[in-house]
């Protein structure tokens, strides 16, 4: 009974330890939910200043009137490289494929290992994985690399569109798939630009001509996918603190239950001891006896 009442023990210790480390992971997880947040704060403005450049080059331009459905599109789809995140990559797979079933022809890239497997049973093979960042500071390189990699896709489909598939957050503990068009810059699209009011009392005047009308384009991908790639990584750490918050109660429920354990096996040696020593005394008293 001791070797068991100190196996107990080592668990108790064991699982004390554990509850140690999913305290910290989620510390760290509402401290990257609120670092990434103020970031997709910070940019709302920048999109805002973007989006309103947009509406001036774009004022006079020709645009397609987007009416038809394409039978192909392009897909940047955002999940994970770590674990611990319930069921985050999961959720993004069968959107995608729910969002994505009606079009014959897909290229899209992927954004996290784990995500990339799991869209193995519903997509082609991508065109690019790339590693999800861990960092705020990483995403202005992950977004650069990943529009190098599309620049020959936009060059020659400008037609075709383009969508941003991530999870959204809905709050601080819990979050949903989204699906974001980015391309092609339609008329339809165009008259979403004009029912922000402008800013100023006077419209400014475009110079630059075309090249400043792709700046701004590009400008507009870049802070699009970084808005995106930011809300996903404060997604990632929401579900990881949902997690992390069902383990620390698992914990807790294991920790009363061995100690529980613990308890009754304790009480088990004490009356094993009495009985013993009762059994002595009987045996000694029925010698006096006799």
């Amino acid at each position: 009974m001791s070797e068991s009442l100190a196996e107990l023990q080592h668990h108790i210790v064991s699982a004390g330890e554990l509850k140690s480390v999913v305290r910290t992971m989620k510390m760290i997880a509402a401290a990257n939910i609120a670092q990434y947040e103020q970031a997709i704060d910070a940019l709302t403005m920048y999109h805002a200043t973007v989006r309103h450049g947009l509406a001036v080059a774009l004022r006079n331009e020709a645009l397609p009137s987007f009416v038809h459905m394409s039978e192909q599109v392009g897909v940047v789809l955002f999940g994970t490289d770590q674990g611990l995140v319930g069921q985050f990559n999961d959720a993004v797979a069968e959107f995608a494929g729910r969002t994505l079933a009606t079009y014959s022809q897909v290229i899209f890239w992927v954004i996290g290992e784990r995500l990339s497997f799991r869209l193995a049973d519903v997509l082609p093979a991508p065109a690019s994985v790339l590693s999800a960042p861990s960092a705020l500071s990483a995403i202005t390189a992950l977004v650069s690399q990943l529009l190098t990699l599309m620049d020959n896709w936009l060059l020659s489909r400008p037609d075709t569109p383009l969508l941003v598939i991530y999870q959204h957050v809905l709050s601080k503990e819990s979050c949903q798939p989204v699906v974001l068009r980015l391309l092609p810059l339609d008329e339809m699209w165009r008259k979403t630009l004009f029912v922000e009011p402008w800013p100023g009392k006077r419209t400014p005047e475009l110079l630059g001509g075309v090249p400043a009308l792709q700046a701004l384009v590009r400008e507009y991908l870049f802070v699009s996918l970084y808005r995106a790639c930011a809300e996903s990584l404060a997604s990632e750490n929401a579900s990881r603190l949902v997690a992390m918050q069902r383990a620390d109660k698992n914990i807790d429920g294991m920790l009363e239950d061995l100690r529980r354990t613990r308890q009754r096996v304790r009480q088990s040696n004490i009356d094993e001891e009495l009985f013993d020593v009762l059994a002595g005394f009987e045996v000694q008293m029925e010698g006096d006896w006799r």
